[in-house]
């Protein structure tokens, strides 16, 4: 005799793309994705339970002066970074590779606010003559799904902030390591997973879509507020990378 066993129900499967996803973070000298240097990077790959199966760290020599107030959030001073670093070129071009090798093998990235992570990649990939990931693919953002399924939650959007919400660990803030790791469960861990497209490509699209639509609404909001003129550039919605 066969014991029945109940079928599980679609909205709870884990969809096919948490199975294996690759995380990646930078920590840099400032916030200008054209000018600012790469101090540390971290790309990794998590199982469906958060758990790291892979991972690579890397600290470089940005042949700049790392600002006090970058060095204070990341904890690499300049002397540091040069003493201990290697050289940038050589870093850029292994961190280049490294997500490449994921994508070739299908594996999505996660980035929190991809397109600072990957926009100074790119950069910093030109400026060091090595072939740079122009259109990453595919990608998961955790901020952009947190921002497009929970609206109207009060309060910032870091990812210090976010982690906490959903009750994921976040040690060591700003180490590429720890936020790399903590944006990868977090993207295992935000609730919205049975709403969201069960494949890669339209859940990349999906965001790009997302993205443009929440710079849209906050450039309207800084109008209104008037921190933003109503003739200046609206704030550049380009997902994941500009």
């Amino acid at each position: 005799m066969t014991t029945w066993q109940a079928e599980p129900l679609p909205l709870f499967q884990t969809p096919e793309w948490a199975r294996l996803v690759g995380v990646f973070d930078l920590e840099t000298t400032g916030v200008d994705v054209e000018n600012d240097r790469i101090v540390t990077a971290h790309v990794g790959v998590l199982d469906a339970n958060g758990r790291v199966v892979d991972a690579r760290d890397w600290l470089a020599d940005p042949g700049v002066e790392i600002p006090a107030g970058a060095a204070a959030i990341h904890g690499i001073s300049t002397e540091r970074a040069r003493a201990e670093g290697a050289p940038a070129p050589r870093v850029v071009a292994e961190v280049v590779e490294a997500l490449g090798a994921l994508f070739a093998a299908g594996i999505p990235i996660v980035a929190y606010n991809a397109p600072f992570d990957f926009s100074m990649l790119k950069n910093e990939a030109v400026r060091h003559g090595v072939a740079p990931i122009a259109d990453p693919s595919p990608v998961i953002d955790p901020l952009v799904v947190d921002k497009t399924f929970d609206r109207y939650r009060r309060g910032k959007r870091t990812l210090s902030v976010v982690a906490e919400h959903y009750r994921v660990p976040l040690e060591s803030a700003h180490e590429a390591c720890a936020d790399a790791v903590a944006a990868g469960r977090l993207a295992l861990a935000e609730k919205f997973g049975p709403w969201l497209p069960s494949t890669l490509d339209e859940l990349h699209t999906r965001q790009i879509g997302w993205a443009r639509a929440q710079a849209a609404s906050l450039t309207e909001y800084f109008v209104k507020i008037g921190r933003l003129d109503a003739t200046a550039p609206a704030i550049d919605g380009a997902w994941p990378i500009r």
